[in-house]
């Protein structure tokens, strides 16, 4: 593994964690303001802006959603789910229109709740700026594998 790779391979795996750790606003601290989180229900489409996506959050939507994960208020802060999360098959791809770095890798995700376990298979591209010397998220885009089954559960974040 290149150095550049391994580098990015430990963000990707510090977000991993944060999430699965259920640190919110330590993953919001790893976002750029003008970073969009997207989870489109649809894995062929690239126009995220005109389909139904579970997620398009830029950073409002994305510090309102940990507000309602985290409130414990909401549907979807009762019974949240335990998640873990592995990240393989780390690929550097062609960069941003600004430059940026732009990386694809698979997502295996187990889900437990209610004392079911599911897993979640997806494919992940990030958006990584760098900004004095530390890497941020500019963009993470997750197609999950199994788009075409219903998503039963929103109290984590894939």
């Amino acid at each position: 593994m290149s150095a550049d790779i391994q580098r990015i391979a430990e963000f990707l795996w510090l977000e991993a964690d944060l999430l699965d750790g259920k640190d919110y606003q330590a993953w919001l601290e790893l976002w750029d303001d003008d970073g969009k989180y997207i989870v489109p229900v649809q894995r062929q489409t690239e126009n995220f802006e005109d389909v139904l996506n579970y997620a398009y959050d830029d950073a409002d939507m994305r510090t309102m959603r940990v507000a309602r994960l985290t409130s414990g208020e909401s549907a979807s802060a009762v019974a949240a789910s335990v998640t873990v999360r592995t990240l393989s098959r780390f690929r550097q791809i062609d960069p941003a229109p600004d430059g940026a770095m732009r990386v694809r890798c698979a997502q295996h995700l187990a889900e437990t709740t209610r004392g079911h376990t599911r897993m979640v298979p997806c494919d992940v591209t990030y958006t990584l700026r760098e900004a004095d010397g530390a890497l941020r998220l500019a963009g993470k885009i997750v197609l999950l594998a199994n788009s075409d089954h219903t998503l039963t559960n929103m109290t984590y974040l894939p």
